[in-house]
């Protein structure tokens, strides 16, 4: 019974470190609860929660406040800054916080959003392959064997696609990062999964205007028998099919209320073709290219599976609910101590930031009943509420 109490208080302690420290360190956090920081080292490594259950419950209440036919399950990663070589996964690699290769680990999430409200359901710390090769090193930061072979972030994000439709998370798209779009094989996954997504693609993704229809090459009964498809028609990029279009072919589009005023932004659209240059027929998608008003400059190419007659507009507001993430990120970070956590191990990490994911929930909760009140109402209004 003891222990139990012991966990109760420990939990509830480091739940309030989060949102009252300065800092949500361990050190920072002990000094404002009587929780001391060994305590809290040991409840995010020994089995006395049941995790699982927990990031369960997590997502089935998330699910409640937000999930629908017209939620987006998005992915994203996150960065973050650390030193030395022995915390879990962490290498040199893409930083997207800082915008630069840096000394980091790199998380994958999923998060749950509807309308302008998103909060995290899911997560993995992405395992590098220098680590995967590394068995003493994968001791050490107590990587579990089944995690020690490689994933790539597109694997992952798959992994938490399956677990969401497992736990019945209820979304309409899924939306994805053009870090993750660029990748076909990840988009036809998802395709072939039942899920309708929204992704950004780079510039250089390449499209048919029509059917590529490709084909094996009539045998010409000279020399080696022709086996690989080819297309009957040329492909072009998709910034070379944006720049060839006139001005008359853009439209403009009210996406929501921001703290500047309405938030609106300028539209090409049109059905393609996409190939991967091994499927034997290629897939008819939808093509949506974004410009910020007043830009010169393009801001996104996305690509969707959506069927063909869903209005261009649906699908500009499911691609402009990606910044909720990017903005729970945010949140996340500055309100509930999402970056300053002071664990090595793998174990340790997840636990962390499932308790980063109760604590965005609790608040993204508070915000929904404060709405009506309060249509602006941040993480940060909620932090600064006199208790």
């Amino acid at each position: 019974m003891s222990s139990t109490r012991d966990s109760t208080a420990t939990f509830e302690g480091y739940m309030r470190g989060l949102f009252q420290s300065e800092r949500a360190n361990m050190l920072r956090m002990s000094e404002v609860n009587e929780v001391d920081h060994q305590s809290m080292q040991h409840m995010l490594t020994e089995g006395c929660i049941d995790w699982q259950g927990f990031g369960q419950q997590i997502a089935q209440e998330a699910n409640e406040l937000l999930g629908g036919a017209d939620s987006v399950l998005i992915f994203d990663e996150s960065g973050f800054a650390k030193k030395g070589e022995a915390s879990a996964g962490v290498a040199r690699q893409w930083n997207g916080r800082l915008g630069k290769v840096d000394n980091c680990q790199v998380g994958v999430f999923a998060a749950l959003c509807r309308g302008d409200m998103a909060t995290l359901i899911d997560t993995r710390l992405y395992l590098p392959e220098d680590w995967c090769s590394d068995v003493e090193r994968c001791k050490k930061a107590a990587i579990p064997e089944d995690n020690r072979q490689f994933q790539s972030k597109t694997q992952l994000a798959l992994a938490m696609l399956e677990m969401a439709k497992q736990r019945g998370i209820q979304f309409g798209y899924v939306g994805i990062d053009g870090g993750y779009g660029k990748e076909p094989a990840f988009l036809r996954a998802v395709d072939e999964q039942g899920c309708r997504f929204v992704a950004d693609v780079h510039c250089d993704q390449t499209i048919y205007l029509q059917d590529p229809n490709p084909q094996v090459s009539a045998w010409s009964g000279r020399g080696r028998q022709p086996s690989h498809r080819k297309p009957q028609c040329a492909s072009q990029r998709v910034d070379q099919w944006a720049a060839a279009q006139t001005a008359n072919a853009w439209r403009r589009l009210a996406l929501r209320e921001g703290e500047k005023g309405l938030l609106a932004a300028d539209y090409l659209h049109a059905q393609v073709w996409v190939w991967d240059g091994k499927e034997e027929p290629a897939r008819c998608w939808q093509l949506l290219v974004r410009r910020e008003v007043g830009a010169n400059a393009i801001s996104h190419y996305c690509l969707s599976n959506a069927p063909l007659d869903t209005p261009w507009q649906q699908l500009a507001r499911v691609q402009a609910q990606r910044f909720f993430i990017e903005h729970n990120f945010r949140e996340a970070k500055s309100e509930c101590g999402m970056a300053d956590y002071q664990v090595r191990r793998w174990d340790a990490w997840h636990r962390h930031m499932a308790l980063v994911m109760l604590g965005t929930l609790f608040l993204v909760k508070q915000k929904k009943a404060g709405r009506q009140q309060w249509p602006m109402l941040s993480f940060n209004d909620l932090e600064l509420i006199p208790k």
